[in-house]
């Protein structure tokens, strides 16, 4: 799971001291995209979303290094409670399919002069308003706009390097495991107990 985010901060250039900002930091793509970018080195994480509980897990579980921001749906009073923790240096985006087209433009209009934006979410595929940026914005700010799917497969080692130091630690996780012949049970147990930093992992029978 980590490792999906871990290719956007690499496809984004995620250098250590920078602040990164996280759209859709609440959901399962989005948390572990939290602690990969800390664990990478970035001095300071923007964590926005609607989940107030995740939000509060998210600040308890990393620290003053997580900035929360509660946003409430209006863009333009969500795009300056993005903007008050100061210059955004990349923005990830990893919003879900239902998320509108507009949530996705406010995080990414937090990036400063010299910004990279990358896009790894769902947005659009349900229908629904096409992602919009300003060109004279980008153009005159220098902007660096760029999909990524996935990752590329040097990022399995990058991120077990990062396991193995210990700089990305995943002993807090909630992990249910199901044998593969329960694989039905596990299925709804995933969808029943989805969440930050909760996983449900099928395992080969002993």
């Amino acid at each position: 799971m980590h490792v999906i985010p871990y290719g956007g901060l690499l496809a984004g250039g995620l250098a250590a001291g920078e602040t990164v900002l996280v759209s859709g930091a609440t959901g399962n793509l989005g948390s572990c995209a939290v602690a990969v970018a800390l664990a990478m080195g970035a001095g300071r994480v923007v964590a926005p979303g609607r989940d107030r509980a995740v939000l509060d897990l998210l600040a308890e579980r990393f620290g003053p290094r997580v900035r929360p921001v509660e946003l409430c749906g209006d863009a333009d009073t969500d795009l300056a409670a993005m903007r008050a923790n100061g210059p955004v240096d990349l923005v990830l985006d990893l919003l879900p399919p239902r998320a509108p087209a507009s949530v996705a433009r406010a995080a990414a209009m937090t990036v400063r002069e010299h910004g990279r934006v990358v896009l790894m979410g769902g947005v659009g595929m349900l229908g629904g308003a096409e992602l919009s940026l300003p060109y004279p914005w980008l153009m005159r700010n220098s902007v660096t706009v760029r999909g990524q799917w996935m990752y590329p497969r040097a990022a399995n080692v990058g991120i077990i390097r990062l396991l193995a130091s210990g700089a990305l630690d995943l002993a807090p996780e909630r992990v249910t495991r199901f044998e593969l012949p329960e694989v039905d049970k596990a299925v709804a147990h995933a969808a029943a107990s989805g969440g930050a930093f909760s996983r449900t992992v099928l395992t080969p029978m002993a």
